[in-house]
């Protein structure tokens, strides 16, 4: 099959973690990033689709960051996973220690939910990366919210709790993903986060019924961070808005295990719930918007002496110049947007007959077409 993008394509997301991986570091612990990979159909290198966050001092990532997949059940689709432990802000990933790799198809993701397997590699003899996967909906809307805490445990011996939030997006097998952390707000037991902004498929793929685990932590520099507590809600509860059905009671397990008086470690607030629809440049078109193209061409003296082959407007026999080419692919695209079918072109920077003034604005044909400028 020539042209495998034309065959019907189901959209799934990718969400990466990793567990008991090699500590490269002397003081602390490894700060990785996985980079995901994709092998095309018929290609025979892989090339690099994007790198999640980096998630310091920890040798078991959870992974915010997720990648959307076209997925063929036709095709083999190869995939490679690689992390590595970030030593600087350099892009090179040689610069970085390896801490294994993982190759599989997108059959074997899907048809797990969860696939998990051991990385691989030269002296790698420990950790492993988990996959999970699920087809996105079509759901367009993103959701902003803010929270507030109040009366949080204090878990620093010298000081104030240092608290951020965690959501989860609860998964078809009923296990948990990240799908967003607030940022850390130092030394505060009522700490209120800035307001964020998410898409509701990554955070419950448009179920508004389904569960979303927030848990709230104690930041440590160590990354060792300390669970103050953990609450459940869904985002039909959260549209509700500020009130009294989203105070929520931080809950620690194991305190609540050993203490038969514990009530809560403190309780989490929203302040304010928006959600939004975000229309894809699909929907404008469907709405009648319509595209118009105008051409301007650089007639000054930058481009060179069209008479030689090194100037922009150099015509030659052989093939079109960069400006005709450039022209050509943009034009071809847009001209279905474009009712009417006109493109007016324009030129500046030349010496226009009959007495050779320099005109910064001048039509490319004789008989200019009427546009509204």
């Amino acid at each position: 099959m020539p042209v495998m993008a034309s065959l019907p394509a189901t959209l799934v997301e990718l969400s990466l973690s990793c567990r008991n991986l090699h500590d490269m570091d002397t003081f602390s612990k490894s700060d990785p990033m996985c980079v995901f990979f994709i092998k095309e159909f018929g290609q025979q290198n892989y090339r690099e689709i994007g790198r999640t966050e980096i998630i310091w001092n920890n040798l078991n990532p959870d992974f915010v960051k997720k990648f959307p997949v076209h997925y063929f059940f036709e095709e083999r689709q190869h995939l490679k996973f690689q992390v590595y432990d970030v030593d600087s802000k350099s892009h090179d990933l040689s610069k970085h220690d390896f801490l294994g790799e993982m190759e599989c198809t997108l059959g074997e993701i899907v048809s797990s939910g969860t696939f998990k397997k051991n990385l691989t590699g030269k002296d790698i003899r420990k950790g492993s990366i988990i996959v999970n996967s699920e087809e996105l909906s079509s759901c367009k809307e993103e959701i902003t919210m803010q929270f507030s805490a109040k009366k949080l445990d204090k878990k620093d011996f010298f000081g104030k709790s240092d608290p951020f939030l965690v959501f989860y997006r609860c998964n078809e097998d009923g296990s948990f993903t990240v799908t967003h952390k607030t940022e850390v707000i130092k030394s505060n037991l009522n700490p209120t986060w800035r307001p964020f902004t998410v898409q509701v498929r990554a955070l419950c793929n448009g179920d508004y019924d389904r569960s979303i685990k927030i848990e709230c932590y104690d930041w440590d520099s160590d990354g060792g961070h300390d669970l103050i507590g953990i609450f459940q809600t869904n985002l039909r509860e959260l549209t509700r808005g500020k009130g009294a059905n989203n105070v929520y009671e931080c809950i620690n397990p194991k305190k609540q295990a050993k203490k038969s008086k514990y009530k809560n470690s403190g309780t989490v607030s929203l302040e304010s719930c928006r959600v939004e629809v975000v229309h894809s440049f699909l929907d404008y078109i469907k709405g009648g918007t319509e595209m118009q193209c105008t051409i301007a061409v650089d007639f000054t003296a930058s481009n060179g002496d069209p008479r030689q082959p090194t100037s922009l407007h150099y015509m030659s026999p052989y093939q079109p110049n960069q400006y005709a080419m450039a022209l050509r692919a943009v034009g071809e695209i847009i001209q279905d947007y474009d009712s009417d079918k006109l493109f007016p072109a324009l030129g500046f920077g030349a010496r226009l007959p009959p007495d050779g003034r320099i005109s910064h604005e001048f039509f490319l044909v004789s008989i200019p077409i009427p546009f509204d400028s």
